[in-house]
């Protein structure tokens, strides 16, 4: 038994070799395909990134002390216990003592903690107490969670009135491993938040369908984003730069892809930003009562599918998951009353965008969707339609699915009358033709025909 023990000892000791070796492989191949994000995680970074916020760097320091107050603990007490043992081993003749209580001894090992847990909470309160204060904040900015994309309004204070969605923008050729990834992986958005340097900054969260979490390191900052509840944090940015976080409550399939970018400017950077965004929103201001032609459609459908719709359907269409393929899709080529019903109201994993989009977006996606890849309906959708459709009234046609057969069912139908002069064999002939085209219409010739006796 005991040689037994010994060479499962050494089994178990070669397979952690083993591992441990695996583990740094994998460490060290990690590290030659990516370097450092830029304002995110550096590679084999262990501690806190660096603060670029009072706060931040308050819970540095925190951080740092009591891991340095609980290392002297463990030192201290372990230490104390190993030379104990040793010192006082049988082998040398020692006998323990025989006692049972020390007064002293329970009043030391009361307060001495007391007075350390003390030391850890006061500061630590203090810092608490000032991350909660999000008064006379200079700009105040709505964080909006979605599966999987953040949208942010800018409610108060300078750039009031901007808003905008936030989506990834990693191709999807390297998360499928086609192509090599880059430093900012997972990490890269359309739109990023955009706030000026050296101001208090009051982020409002709440979310549209699940819990998510916006979190910044370098901030110091995470607040979970609730439906139907509304939180609140803040910070103010002493340096410039673009600075990176994510998510950080699972929200579902696509959770590692909602990251959170923001980008601090300087003054007067960040006045010329918000003029840009004010032109470029009053040239996009859509009109709900113009009637659009296709080519518009398109361009802002394709601008829409892409913000919205590409990180769950793909941006070929094919789908991925529990997303279907839009490629050949029965909603996309079926009756256009269904497509916007589920646009509008969404469906299983699908969300509702009838609340998130207007009309002229949803009319310009969907035109988009029916009119890409190998979908070529032809159909257009008009706002004004999906404006009466939010009322009821869903448009009518485009079922191209049972418009196929009509052509088989017309060739069906002359070669068969083409063929009635050939006598009553090719009689019976055409009219079980004729029959293979009516099948479901409950046509009176259909029956007559089944019951026709052989020629």
């Amino acid at each position: 038994m005991e040689i037994l023990g010994k060479e499962a000892m050494k089994t178990i000791k070669r397979a952690l070799m083993g591992v441990l070796a695996s583990c740094g492989l994998l460490s060290a191949h990690a590290a030659l395909a990516v370097g450092d994000s830029p304002g995110g995680p550096a590679v084999n970074e262990i501690n806190f990134q660096p603060p670029v916020t009072k706060i931040a760097e308050e819970l540095y320091h925190l951080h740092m002390m009591m891991l340095l107050l609980c290392t002297v603990i463990f030192v201290g007490v372990f230490g104390v216990m190993f030379y104990s043992i040793f010192k006082h081993r049988k082998s040398k003749g020692h006998k323990a003592a025989n006692f049972h209580e020390s007064t002293t001894v329970e009043i030391i090992w009361t307060i001495v903690p007391f007075v350390i847990v003390v030391l850890m909470a006061l500061p630590a309160t203090k810092t608490v107490v000032a991350m909660k204060d999000t008064s006379n904040a200079d700009l105040t900015v709505k964080v909006t969670g979605y599966q999987w994309k953040w949208a942010y309004d800018y409610v108060k204070g300078p750039g009031e009135g901007i808003n905008f969605f936030s989506t990834l923008t990693t191709p999807r050729t390297e998360v499928n491993g086609q192509a090599p990834i880059t430093d900012t992986y997972l990490q890269e958005v359309d739109n990023p938040l955009v706030v000026p340097v050296g101001k208090k900054i009051r982020i409002i969260t709440t979310a549209n369908d699940v819990v998510h979490s916006w979190y910044v390191p370098a901030f110091g900052v995470k607040q979970d984003a609730i439906p139907g509840f509304v939180r609140d944090t803040w910070f103010k940015a002493e340096k410039t730069g673009t600075f990176r976080g994510f998510c950080t409550e699972l929200c579902g399939k696509e959770h590692a892809f909602m990251p959170v970018v923001v980008t601090v400017l300087s003054d007067d950077d960040y006045a010329k930003w918000v003029d840009d965004q004010k032109k470029k929103m009053a040239n996009a201001n859509d009109d709900p009562n113009k009637t659009y032609s296709l080519a518009e459609l398109m361009q802002r459908g394709g601008q829409v599918y892409k913000a919205n719709c590409a990180v769950c359907h793909q941006p070929t269409g094919k789908g991925a998951g529990a997303f279907p393929a839009l490629d050949g899709s029965k909603i996309v080529n079926g009756p256009i009353a269904n497509h916007v019903s589920i646009v509008l109201n969404g469906k299983n994993a699908m969300p509702t965008w009838g609340k998130t989009l207007n009309d002229v977006e949803i009319a310009s996606v969907i035109t988009f969707e029916r009119n890409s890849w190998g979908n070529h309906t032809g159909d257009i959708l008009q706002p004004k339609q999906v404006a009466d459709a939010r009322n009821g009234k869903m448009p009518e046609g485009g079922d191209h699915l049972s418009g196929a057969a009509a052509p088989a069912a017309a060739s069906g139908a002359a070669a068969a009358s083409g063929a009635a002069a050939s006598g009553p064999t090719a009689s019976l002939g055409a009219a079980r033709a004729t029959l293979a085209n009516r099948v479901g219409t409950n046509q009176p010739e259909a029956v007559a025909v089944r019951t026709a006796p052989a020629a």
